[in-house]
């Protein structure tokens, strides 16, 4: 038996694999789609923000996620757009400078220090490389595995196949996605606020690729092409989409690249397209019992600013150690607790900030307005920042984030504090850096003590459980 089913392979599910591995856990990944299903959700570009690139680094991916970049910018070296206020464009541009540290409904947040960190990528080359660190650590990934339901009972948690198979674990983690089967199955409430808006993206040819050559606000909405040749997005605010579920026809998209530009555009060609919107809500818990949520499954909005994805792998950084500690019986119930108490305020804020971003993409001369005060606002050196942070991540403050140190086999730190407390050596691995105060650091890079902070032996007991000895051992590689 598995110590964790993962349900969902995405960037999200992958990424807690790792971390449980790490841990010392035995996780099993299940994944619904094959290598043809999974290409569509790769439309469009996914930005990964400082504090996911931070996270990251804790684990040595810096490296592979930098490479992972610079590949798809030299593929696309060639396709250049005219127009230098594309937003797009500008975004790459300050990308490749390390100038941007996002933006906030189309507004660019600069750093003219050079020192930012941000990427772009395809959602498939994120899974790539998170993929191939899952096979090093010789995590488990079954595709084409359709969850339909999800029971427990107080010993674990069972992910039930479309062909009835049953597969057992200590626990469950729904990672499968804004219309999660594992969370409705599992009885979360998911309240929020219904869709205003439709989002079409798709591959496509146009007719006359001339007619739509950068970024358009209008009164009918917005078109933005994309930096990747042939992809091209939409946004109508018209209540959100009836059909979510059925495929795209060349002639949808034209009608509503039509009725934004108000131009008569015809599509030759469409390969493949997906819709979105502003559809907004949040699970009232991460966690039921041995069932728990991250990403899309436990929160959606929209996409604007770019802040789902990189929700998720926070989520998965901050349940990853605990849920292996858990699994493996050296941490109760009190500890994962803490996920949802940490995650759970992190999400309403980004919620809140989403729902503001799609406001300002209205359009209109009231919004028009708007904007403009918003630019001008944002010159303000506290508010720029105010809204950088926001948009990096880097504005968690359920504990401070200690950048800079390296922790590639998923344990703690314990800097100038002496040798690791004997029964903790599996979960804390102690350094000598110099001169400052003891520090501990948790896995995920977050402050868990500081010396002069309370007693070193509450935090231990508080964030890694009882010592070695009084749980499963875990067998890890350290």
């Amino acid at each position: 038996m598995a110590d964790v089913i993962i349900v969902g392979g995405g960037p999200v599910g992958l990424l807690l694999a790792c971390e449980l591995k790490l841990g010392g856990a035995e996780p099993l990944v299940l994944e619904a789609a094959t290598g043809e299903g999974r290409a569509a959700r790769s439309l469009g570009l996914r930005s990964i923000n400082a504090r996911s690139l931070q996270s990251l680094a804790l684990r040595g991916l810096a490296e592979p996620m930098a490479a992972a970049q610079q590949a798809l910018f030299d593929e696309l070296s060639e396709y250049r757009r005219p127009g230098a206020e594309d937003m797009i464009g500008l975004l790459v541009e300050f990308t490749g400078k390390r100038m941007i540290r996002g933006h906030f409904s189309g507004l660019p947040l600069l750093d003219e220090s050079g020192n930012a960190e941000y990427v772009m990528l395809k959602q498939h080359d994120l899974e790539a490389v998170l993929a191939a660190r899952a096979a090093e650590l010789g995590v488990e990934v079954r595709q084409g595995c359709e969850v339909v339901d999800v029971v427990q009972d107080d010993s674990g948690a069972s992910a039930i196949l479309t062909d009835g198979q049953v597969i057992t674990g200590r626990y469950l983690a729904g990672c499968d996605g804004g219309r999660s089967v594992v969370r409705k199955r599992s009885g979360f409430a998911f309240t929020g606020t219904p869709p205003t808006m439709t989002g079409r993206t798709a591959l496509t040819e146009l007719a006359d690729p001339g007619q739509i050559t950068s970024s358009i606000r209008a009164p009918g909405g917005l078109v933005t092409p994309s930096l990747v040749p042939g992809e091209i997005s939409t946004l109508e605010f018209d209540g959100g989409p009836d059909d979510r579920d059925e495929p795209m026809t060349a002639a949808e998209l034209a009608g509503s690249l039509s009725r934004v530009t108000g131009l008569d555009v015809r599509v030759a060609r469409l390969t493949t397209g997906i819709r979105f919107s502003d559809n907004t809500r949040h699970a009232d818990t991460y966690r039921k019992g041995r069932v728990l949520l991250a990403g899309d499954a436990a929160h959606v909005h929209s996409p604007i600013g770019g802040q789902g994805l990189n929700l998720g792998l926070q989520d998965a950084m901050n349940l990853g150690w605990k849920l292996a500690l858990a699994a493996t019986g050296r941490a109760g119930d009190a500890l994962l607790d803490t996920y949802t108490a940490e995650r759970h305020p992190v999400a309403e804020k980004v919620l809140r900030n989403t729902r503001a971003q799609v406001a300002l993409m209205r359009p209109g001369p009231q919004v028009d307005a708007l904007r403009e005060v918003l630019a001008e606002t944002l010159r303000l050196p506290e508010a720029h920042e105010h809204f950088a942070v926001m948009m990096d991540g880097t504005g968690v403050d359920y504990a401070p984030f200690a950048s800079g140190h390296d922790l590639p086999d998923g344990r703690a730190l314990l800097l100038n504090a002496g040798p690791a407390p004997l029964g903790y050596e599996d979960r804390v691995r102690a350094e000598s850096g110099g001169e400052g105060p003891g520090v501990l650091v948790r896995p995920d890079g977050y402050v868990a003590w500081t010396a002069g902070h309370g007693d070193l032996g509450e935090a231990l007991a508080t964030w890694f459980g009882g010592m070695l000895g009084a749980g499963r051992s875990t067998g890890a590689q350290r």
